[in-house]
């Protein structure tokens, strides 16, 4: 069985809401890293708002799916990231109405889809990011931006060691 090739980091937000901004800023900062630390061939960093139609379509044919965005939680610790994943085929649900987040059709409704038409990757992380303001501005909170470089090295654990693990029902020797 050959696994979907290839990584994508999906960075969701809004660079003009202030934390909403983190995804954009995590997939900044991995750009500006892998200047000087390729990562691996196969590799596409994206921004995105968020759409759902537009998450299934840069997810669909990946290996591996790492998608940042930022939740707003009561109380909130901002900074801190939550990880979660799962491999095709996990329970997903769609999301209850009072989550935690600025999209009203967002990353838990287009996971749900995208595993209802097929068109999920091999298999997706997901980092929720606690932010404290989503208001009108730019710029991160200095609690959220200072999580950004430990977020970025986390994700980038995550690339390699997926990229260095056999396929599916191959035995390493």
């Amino acid at each position: 069985m050959n696994r979907p090739a290839g990584t994508v980091v999906i960075g969701i937000g809004n660079e003009f809401r202030r934390d909403d901004g983190v995804g954009w800023a995590v997939v900044a900062l991995l750009r500006d890293r892998a200047t000087e630390q390729p990562l691996p061939a196969g590799t596409a960093l994206v921004q995105s708002d968020g759409d759902p139609g537009r998450l299934i379509g840069l997810w669909e044919n990946a290996g591996l799916a790492v998608v940042v965005d930022a939740c707003f939680p009561r109380p909130t610790r901002p900074g801190r990231a939550h990880r979660w994943c799962t491999a095709t085929g996990g329970a997903l649900r769609a999301a209850a109405p009072a989550r935690s987040s600025t999209h009203g059709f967002g990353l838990a409704e287009a996971l749900y889809l995208g595993d209802r038409l097929g068109r999920c990757p091999g298999r997706v992380v997901v980092y929720a990011v606690e932010g404290a303001d989503h208001a009108p501005g730019r710029g991160l909170t200095p609690a959220v931006a200072s999580a950004v470089p430990r977020l970025v090295r986390r994700i980038e654990g995550d690339i390699r060691r997926y990229d260095a693990a056999p396929a599916p029902g191959v035995r390493a020797e």
